[in-house]
């Protein structure tokens, strides 16, 4: 039997092989790494009214639990009476389910009466801890969307503090009632800047400047709080963009690699691309485990370097006693120079 020709056999390749070439789809392969701008975008913030003597703030308790033996919620009462205001309490502050102050559904009711009375016209939370996330979708924010007022707090209560900016509405990031477990006289700036900042006074501090400081000069939106519940909201309909934003980050009892972590999670996610300046509170870390090998700055160095916008270190704001009022949806600029930061918020 006669073998086909060469020519044959070649053919036949070249058919089998376009056949196979259009049977499926094919799509380009994009070699463009640049990462895309996601998030909350916002065209304007609604400041709520500045407190005026006689108002009603609410305390409620949106997370942990709150113990009345340490008196902290008497001593906060006590402070809004001096300042001239009127405290009130959510019905279920007292309540304890596990480590929350009470369920997911007393927790949320309390915040949503808060909301919807139009004689409150701040709500200071309580303490932070872990739960704030677990109401965040049990609550109908209309009634803040409508008639804005004054959430407060931090760590924990970062989660609604970045709801109320996806509404367009500022928040206080400042010392909450659990501040108040320990007297300190070195406290003072925390309640004086927490006081200036409700009743409506511009915030300016003049700071010694770190030597890992990046110099420059920057005016933008403060956005930002606490860093693990930034990186808990990646990818919600809560995540940030801080294109053009002044980011401000703390945190408090992390691990070195957990930091590393989440900063890498950030920066993946964009947030520290196209800043106008970058605001870096407290970030203590826990040294109970072998070396690290760098520390927090220089972490945060290593996402920044070379963006071209200033960068401040050491900050007084977050977990410390010293827990300066940061307005989160106001405008900040910033000016870093060798010896001295100016923050100013307006």
């Amino acid at each position: 039997m006669q073998k086909p020709p060469v020519t044959y056999w070649v053919i036949s390749i070249i058919l089998l092989f376009f056949t196979a070439c259009g049977s499926e789809k094919h799509y380009p392969v994009s070699q463009n790494l640049t990462r895309k701008t996601i998030g909350i975008k916002i065209d304007s913030i609604n400041v709520p009214p500045y407190l005026k003597k006689g108002d009603t703030v609410a305390i409620v308790a949106p997370a942990g639990y709150v113990s009345d033996e340490n008196h902290y919620i008497e001593r906060a009462d006590s402070l809004l009476k001096a300042w001239g205001l009127v405290p009130v309490h959510g019905k279920n502050l007292f309540a304890k389910h596990y480590q929350f102050a009470g369920t997911d559904e007393q927790r949320a009711a309390d915040l949503q009466r808060a909301l919807d009375d139009p004689s409150i016209k701040a709500i200071w939370a309580a303490r932070g801890g872990y739960g704030s996330v677990r109401i965040l979708d049990k609550i109908d924010w209309e009634s803040l969307k409508k008639h804005p007022k004054w959430l407060i707090g931090f760590s924990d209560i970062t989660v609604l503090s970045i709801k109320a900016y996806s509404l367009g509405i500022a928040s206080i990031h400042g010392i909450m009632p659990i501040s108040l477990t320990h007297p300190n006289p070195d406290r003072k700036p925390a309640i004086v800047t927490l006081k200036n900042l409700v009743f409506g006074r511009k915030l300016k501090f003049a700071i010694p400047s770190d030597s890992l400081n990046i110099p420059g000069t920057a005016e933008g939106t403060v956005v930002g709080g606490n860093l693990s519940l930034l990186v808990s909201l990646l990818g919600s309909d809560l995540q940030l963009d801080t294109t053009g934003k002044i980011l401000f980050l703390e945190d408090v009892g992390e691990y070195p690699y957990a930091y590393d972590r989440m900063l890498y999670a950030l920066a993946r996610a964009g947030y520290f691309d196209n800043l106008a300046g970058l605001i870096v509170g407290n970030m203590s870390i826990k040294t109970d485990n072998e070396p690290f090998g760098e520390t927090v700055e220089e972490m945060i160095l290593k996402h920044v370097k070379g963006k071209n916008y200033p960068v401040v270190f050491h900050f007084p704001a977050g977990h410390v006693v010293k827990n300066y009022a940061v307005p989160i949806g106001k405008t900040a600029k910033i000016t870093v120079k060798k010896k001295k930061t100016i923050v100013e918020f307006r």
